[in-house]
């Protein structure tokens, strides 16, 4: 499990993150490997049975192709969050969002094809978020799956409607602690000045 990242890649407690990629199409995921190789320690899966066998506690993001032949990318997905692994996962899949996704506990979606840049700049990202709180980890989830929308065109829904409230009030709840972190802060400052 990461508490984070460097910018070198490297996981704050200075091991290699580990990235589990799983595309039923053997070319693309060992493209995939091929692109984060030498940065990250990769993991393949054909399948979602596969990928299940390959999960465990040292996967720290998972890279999720939604259409699969045995397991969809959903099932396997509901199963990694069952089993209570807090591996950062995005959904990487030729599928365009609808608003299925909105109750889907993914933190981001991206749809294929990626480049290699692209690639490497999500993997990055959600090693930064794994070290956020799970608040915050909810909300840049959220906005995700907005932006995933508003990409797809899907905004006029009552769905998209609910998904904006939830990062609102999500948003809300981040901004209180962030302002009572702050004020105890300052008042912890004041009173090692005091005399």
């Amino acid at each position: 499990m990461t508490d984070g990242s460097s910018s070198d890649g490297s996981s704050s407690d200075g091991s290699t993150p580990t990235v589990l990629a799983v595309d039923d199409e053997p070319d693309l995921a060992e493209l995939y490997r091929v692109y984060l190789d030498g940065r990250y320690d990769v993991r393949l899966a054909t399948s979602g049975e596969q990928a299940l066998e390959e999960m465990d506690d040292d996967v720290d993001v998972v890279l999720l192709d939604r259409r699969m032949p045995d397991l969809s990318g959903h099932e396997v997905l509901s199963e990694i969050r069952s089993a209570g692994y807090d591996a950062r996962v995005a959904m990487l899949t030729a599928v365009e969002p609808d608003v299925d996704i909105v109750d889907m506990p993914f933190d981001d979606y991206k749809t294929k094809p990626v480049t290699h840049e692209d690639l490497i700049a999500l993997v990055e990202v959600l090693l930064e978020r794994a070290a956020f709180d799970e608040r915050s980890q909810r909300f840049f989830a959220l906005a995700s799956k907005k932006a995933a929308l508003e990409a797809a065109g899907t905004t006029d829904t009552e769905e998209y409607d609910e998904l904006v409230d939830r990062m609102g009030a999500v948003r809300a709840e981040v901004d209180e602690t962030l302002d009572r972190l702050s004020a105890e802060d300052a008042f912890a400052e004041i009173s090692t000045d005091v005399p």
